[in-house]
């Protein structure tokens, strides 16, 4: 990720005030995708990053990135794969298989394999075995065990590494490509029976090496193979023979996925272009099929590192960073969330904080943090002008980690005199001290091992309390005075299980706070008497945004599928609005939204006004007015300036929405007047890539 960073040139004024937003252009996104896995048991998909970091997205929730574990610069994840069920594994270039813990979000063990870098991993059909392919040639099996992994034994050793994997849906025998062939082992005895040479030819020339990037083994017994010289091919696992061959690229094919029913698979190049083929009649009455290459789809700059097949739509992911998820319109009922195609950059989480009180903001990235001043203009303009900074960002910190575990969450209190962080094993909290244009940072020494590998950190708003959510599920207090800090209280999990804390959120005067788990429950609790105040009722899609209104102590939450609720903490209910807006519903274009929201907060002193955004909109939903209609325009809520002021009053509606941004990772209020935005433009992103392979084009 690159760290440099242009000083902002200008700010944007919106409105009669000085509202100013100031863009910084360091990375603060995220990294290449290496592989996905998709489980159809439980419709959710595991993304792994080149960075180490897993996410996994819950695709019945809206494609909601619901859980997420942090990278490690030791890392490098070469595969994922779903067993038992609900049970998420990842082996990579250190040689060890890993399973995840979805409940707590860490990583429950590391196994070493013995056999050098791991390039491939296969569960079987019945999800009780793991098999793994390694540097050395060797292909090793592993039994499931209820809280573990357990070798078993292995399979004959091949001359070069096991690139890709893939079991006959019987379970009876595997197919694994390496360099130059493919070859097909029965599982019982752990014996190759045939080794399938792959052509070297590409565009008529013969090539050094031919590199078999994928492999999946139908039911039938055919093995179709995707490799370096650009082609497909189908191959008879019973005789060892080519069937056919697709050349399809003048580049590597990277990855292959193929449906449930095995009546289309997916493919991806190096190229960018994914390839989807289907088996279709070979004539219109004829009970014979044939594998026919149906739609090319170009939604990437670079290499397709990776593809799945869910039953609804074809994903993709590649060294671009976009998450491309590509409905089949035949398998989709028309107009509904599934339907439309999706292309998911930027986590779903918060990297960036703020200290209002002496406008400044922190940026998360893997390894280090950053803190910056927000520059000011003097200049006025009317509503839409850019004004020129009378005084530029100031860089003024730069905090590396040491170790090489990623950063997983990171906070600056409103006063601007503390920045806390967390990694996986251990938790930092600086106190900074300001003299004029110098800055001096002191850690504090000796933190808790309680608070280590902590999911999400808050301070109050008077900077005198951090709260810290631990991946165990429990909610710590800690009072901060002067250069110190005490342990006040930590809140257990209320059941049994593990719960992990993703989201808080805490009132202005201190007294409470709201507490989302990695279900779709939230709990309030009450910080002055220490104890559980309520459970908001429970609703089926996971929290995505909370916070609590300054005046009213009113919790505004928002869910995945784009509902939002008003919860009166005091009253343990729903509010009056609240409950108009269930009872009338929100307009079809606001559910239709494919991006989360991100942030919420409020206007200091309009308590009427919610403020919102996700990635590609800022929103303020006035609740003095009434809600719009599916036949009210949604994003023109403003009529022409000559239309009389009756019909301006009638036309005028709850929604205010502004798309000007680009991508928005960051947007609050800094006070009354003065609104801070942080975009990130994804030709950016795409400028620090390497470029994508050159292709020649009619006329060029």
């Amino acid at each position: 990720r690159s760290t440099s960073g242009a000083e902002p040139e200008s700010a944007r004024a919106r409105g009669a005030g000085a509202e100013r937003g100031e863009r910084r252009e360091g990375e603060c996104a995220a990294a290449g995708i290496r592989c996905v896995a998709y489980n159809n048991q439980s419709n959710r998909l595991a993304v792994s990053r080149t960075d180490g970091t897993v996410e996994v997205y819950n695709l019945s929730a809206n494609y909601f990135q619901e859980k997420f574990f942090p990278g490690h610069e030791s890392r490098a994840t070469e595969a994922l794969c779903w067993a038992e069920g609900q049970r998420l594994f990842s082996a990579g270039l250190n040689g060890e298989i890993m399973e995840y813990d979805l409940q707590a979000l860490n990583i429950k063990y590391a196994v070493d394999a013995f056999g050098g870098p791991i390039w491939s991993m296969a569960a079987s059909p019945s999800g009780s075995q793991l098999l793994v392919g390694c540097e050395d040639g060797s292909v090793k099996l592993f039994q499931i065990t209820p809280d573990k992994i357990q070798f078993e034994r292995n399979f004959d050793r091949q001359k070069s590494r096991i690139l890709s994997l893939s079991w006959h849906p019987s379970g009876t025998h595997i197919a694994a490509g390496s360099i130059d062939y493919i070859s097909v082992f029965d599982v019982k005895s752990g014996s190759a029976i045939h080794k399938m040479i792959v052509d070297r030819q590409h565009m008529g020339v013969s090539k050094r090496k031919c590199i078999v990037w994928g492999v999946a083994f139908l039911s039938d017994g055919t093995v179709i193979s995707v490799d370096s010289a650009g082609k497909v091919q189908f191959w008879d696992s019973a005789t060892g023979t080519l069937v056919k061959s697709h050349l399809i690229a003048n580049a590597d094919v990277q990855s292959i996925a193929v449906a449930e029913q095995e009546d289309s698979f997916v493919v991806g190049t190096a190229e960018g272009t994914v390839f989807h083929f289907q088996l279709v009649p070979v004539t219109s009455n004829s009970s014979e099929k044939q594998w026919v290459r149906t739609k090319p789809f170009q939604h990437h700059t670079h290499d397709v590192r990776t593809v799945a097949h869910s039953p609804t739509a074809l994903i993709s992911g590649g060294t671009d960073t976009h998450l491309v998820i590509r409905p089949l319109m035949e398998k989709v009922e028309v107009k509904n969330y599934d339907a439309a195609l999706r292309k998911i950059t930027f986590p779903h989480r918060r990297l960036i904080s703020c200290s209002k009180k002496r406008q400044l903001l922190l940026f998360q990235f893997a390894h280090h943090l950053e803190l910056w001043r927000l520059g000011s203009t003097v200049a006025t303009g009317k509503n839409g002008d850019t004004l020129p900074l009378s005084k530029n960002a100031d860089h003024l910190l730069h905090l590396k980690t040491k170790g090489p575990e990623n950063i997983i969450c990171s906070c600056i209190s409103p006063c601007g005199s503390w920045i806390a962080y967390s990694t996986v094993s251990r938790f930092f909290l600086y106190r900074l001290n300001y003299e004029h244009d110098n800055i001096s940072l002191k850690r504090v020494s000796k933190m808790p091992p309680f608070l280590r590998c902590a999911l999400q950190i808050l301070f109050s708003e008077d900077s005198t309390k951090l709260f810290v959510a631990s991946n165990q599920g429990a909610l710590h207090i800690v009072q901060l005075s002067g250069g110190s800090f005490k342990h006040l209280h930590a809140f257990q999990p209320q059941s049994g299980t593990v719960e992990a804390m993703c989201l808080l959120a805490v009132s202005s005067d201190g007294n409470w706070l709201a507490a989302s788990g990695t279900s779709a429950g939230v709990h309030v609790y009450n910080v002055k008497q220490l104890k559980l105040h309520c459970t908001v009722p429970a609703y089926n899609f996971p929290v995505t945004a909370m916070a609590i209104a300054p005046n009213t102590n009113n919790l505004v939450i928002a869910h995945s599928d784009q509902q939002v609720f008003e919860y009166s903490i005091p009253d343990k209910q729903y509010t009056d609005w609240s409950r108009t807006v269930q009872k009338q519903g929100f307009h079809h274009l606001w559910l239709q939204r494919d991006t989360p929201i991100t942030h919420i907060s409020f206007h200091p002193k309009r308590p009427m006004h919610i403020l919102l955004h996700d990635a590609y909109m800022f929103c303020i939903i006035d609740k003095s007015l009434p809600l719009p209609n599916d036949k009210t325009l949604l994003y023109n809520p403003f009529p022409p300036t000559n239309e009389s002021d009756v019909i301006r009053r009638r036309t005028a509606h709850a929604f205010k929405i502004s798309k000007i941004y680009k991508p928005l990772l960051f947007m609050d209020l800094l006070d009354e007047r003065t609104l801070v935005a942080v975009e990130r433009p994804l030709d950016d992103i795409i400028a620090q890539l390497p470029p994508p392979i050159k292709k020649k084009k009619f006329g060029t």
